[in-house]
């Protein structure tokens, strides 16, 4: 069995070496262990720096393309590589790489195509208030659209079996966690979850500028993913939210109407 670990960065010359130094070259049930690092045209040292901690692929971008991309690039070279289970791993050293057993554990027994480390947010003091309850929330909206049971989807740290990487195709072009979770419901994947540890992150996010940008591309995000694998659903939904104005505005014609005739 082999192992590819994908690595996203975008200027992550200065966490990068941490984060590689901690990654385990030994998981019991894996056989050989390779790391890939995806530089999403980074204009700081990142490739030269993932190069001398001897990873053992690079895939460099010429231009930033963002994450969505580089994620669903490094899932695609890592296929080609014959990958039998993908990790992706954030670069900044938000996640411990020593989780990556357990994450693999229920890939390894058959139990799931796809499996997401959640954090505890109860107990991740790192975490503001705001970014808490943004999680809760938005983690509930996806369990419902995908019908999983995700307690974590913005998870970064996930991993993938060889048939389940085959078969997620992402093409949103802001990020690839909110998706790929609701297409994993959708085309039915066995998805599960399990704790993994966190860490305060090092630096202010390169994903987006500030919360309200964040919950607007998400939930721009959310409805296109929708629409394009539960189509009926969706316009459905839509369809009956505007029947019931309708209705409404005709009933208040009515009510009008029959008190005034003159109206």
């Amino acid at each position: 069995m082999k192992l590819l670990i994908q690595i996203p960065c975008f200027n992550e010359a200065e966490l990068l070496p941490v984060t590689l130094r901690e990654i385990p070259r030994r998981v019991h049930g894996v056989e050989r262990i390779e790391i890939l690092v995806i530089d999403d045209g980074s204009t700081d040292a990142t490739a030269d720096i993932a190069r001398a901690a001897g990873v053992d692929h690079i895939l460099k971008f010429p231009v930033h393309r963002g994450l969505a991309r580089a994620f669903s690039a490094g899932l695609d070279r890592c296929l080609k590589l014959g990958a039998d289970f993908i990790v992706n791993l954030d670069a900044d050293n938000q996640y411990d790489p020593g989780d990556i057993p357990r994450l693999l554990e229920p890939l390894l027994l058959g139990e799931a195509d796809v499996v997401i480390g959640e954090r505890d947010m109860r107990t991740a003091d790192h975490f503001s208030a705001t970014k808490k309850a943004l999680q809760r929330i938005g983690s509930w909206v996806v369990r419902k659209l995908s019908g999983t049971r995700v307690g974590d989807a913005t998870s970064g740290f996930r991993a993938f079996t060889r048939g389940a990487a085959l078969r997620i195709n992402v093409v949103s072009e802001f990020t690839y966690t909110l998706e790929t979770i609701l297409q994993a419901g959708t085309i039915d994947l066995a998805v599960a979850g399990v704790p993994v540890r966190s860490r305060p992150v090092q630096r202010k996010s390169r994903l987006f500028s500030s919360i309200p940008t964040y919950l607007r591309k998400s939930a721009s995000t959310l409805l296109r993913t929708s629409a394009l694998y539960r189509p009926v659903r969706v316009f459905s939904t839509a369809g009956l939210v505007f029947l019931a104005l309708g209705g409404f505005l005709m009933v208040r014609f009515l009510v009008l109407f029959m008190n005034d005739p003159s109206y």
